[in-house]
């Protein structure tokens, strides 16, 4: 008996969960198979606790199945059990999750992602209330009644091939949709003040925490696809990182890297002096080509003065770059065609000069 389990009030005062609610009571009490369709982080676990424990069967075991986590491989052996020797490992008898939920309710979360001949084994449970464990000929009679959960298009992954439509026929008695969190208007107020105060129980905060109105505001506005699973993350980040007991910010999107413009500045500084230096080259490349069509010709070179000229030549262009720029070096750096980390070198070298 499982009278250890307490059934939590749902929370929620909007229209549109109170009607699901109330469809969610009445499909309980009728012994059927159910189907849950709701998009991640809405509560479909909830939902299919509360159709067990609002049922008759609510003394009996609800055995949950998470078919995202398991292998296709083992999803057969998990669901229904194997016989000693049935595979390599197998050294003795295995109970299945049916076999487990006898009398109850079996929870199979992401059903859509059962495989095709496991999914002819429960329709055939479905349908006759008897199956065979791995290795097995032996048929077992089992009483579970199956509610399953997705946030897939199960009508489109029959029309693929990936599900069948008996069993998609057998399952659905009654199709129950959760309202996603951003079609609940102030239930998202009433979940956040109830995940906040229980955040400030666990950090031993003197007082509950209260929203802004911007703050309260931007949740309202905000398109929640995570759902109620996004928001809990949110509140509870809020809340124990905030110095006071007036929460003025929260971070809708933890992944957002503080320190991407900095990143992108530097890729941006990389590529003007990649840029720069290929420019340089080619410049080169062209006085070159003009000296062998005698385009060019330069005589009587002192070259003992090359560091002398190079100087008195990087000078001019300095002041006159810094003359037309108005002494903004930003822009005298744009002008020469340079870094500013390059313009500032050149400018702390003749600083006394200009």
């Amino acid at each position: 008996m499982y009278s250890g389990y307490k059934l939590e009030k749902p929370l929620g005062e909007s229209d549109i969960f109170l009607k699901f609610q109330s469809c969610l009571s009445k499909a309980a009490r009728v012994n059927r198979s159910v189907l849950v369709i709701g998009e991640r982080g809405s509560g479909k676990e909830l939902a299919a606790q509360r159709l067990h424990y609002l049922s008759p069967r609510w003394e009996k075991a609800l055995v949950t199945v998470n078919c995202a986590a398991l292998p296709p491989s083992l999803i057969e052996t998990e669901l229904f059990g194997h016989e000693s020797g049935a595979f390599t490992g197998a050294q003795k008898s295995r109970k299945g999750r049916f076999e487990e939920a006898e009398g109850g309710t079996l929870f199979l979360d992401e059903i859509g992602l059962i495989p095709l001949e496991v999914q002819e084994k429960i329709l055939r449970v479905v349908e006759y209330g008897t199956f065979e464990r791995v290795g097995s000929s032996k048929s077992h009679i089992v009483d579970a009644r199956i509610i399953g959960a997705t946030n897939s298009d199960l009508k489109k992954l029959c029309k693929e091939g990936k599900f069948k439509e008996d069993l998609l026929d057998r399952l659905s008695f009654e199709v129950l949709f959760l309202p996603p969190l951003r079609t609940r208007g102030d239930d998202i107020i009433l979940l956040a003040n109830y995940f906040a105060s229980k955040m400030s129980m666990e950090c031993n905060f003197d007082k509950f925490p209260e929203f802004s109105d911007e703050v309260i505001e931007k949740m309202i506005n905000y398109c929640w696809p995570g759902n109620v699973r996004e928001l809990k993350n949110v509140v509870e980040r809020a809340v124990y990182r905030s110095e006071s007991s007036i929460i003025n910010e929260i971070i809708l999107d933890p992944f957002k890297n503080p320190f991407l413009d900095k990143n992108r500045c530097v890729e941006e500084e990389e590529n003007k002096n990649k840029n720069n230096e290929d420019n340089f080259f080619e410049n080169i490349e062209k006085e070159k080509n003009k000296e062998e069509n005698n385009e060019v010709v330069v005589d009587n070179l002192d070259l003992k003065n090359y560091l002398i000229d190079r100087q008195n030549f990087d000078l001019q262009y300095l002041k006159q770059a810094l003359k037309e720029a108005n002494n903004n070096q930003r822009q005298a750096a744009d002008l020469l065609g340079l870094s500013y980390d390059q313009l500032r070198g050149l400018y702390r070298k003749f600083k006394n000069l200009l």
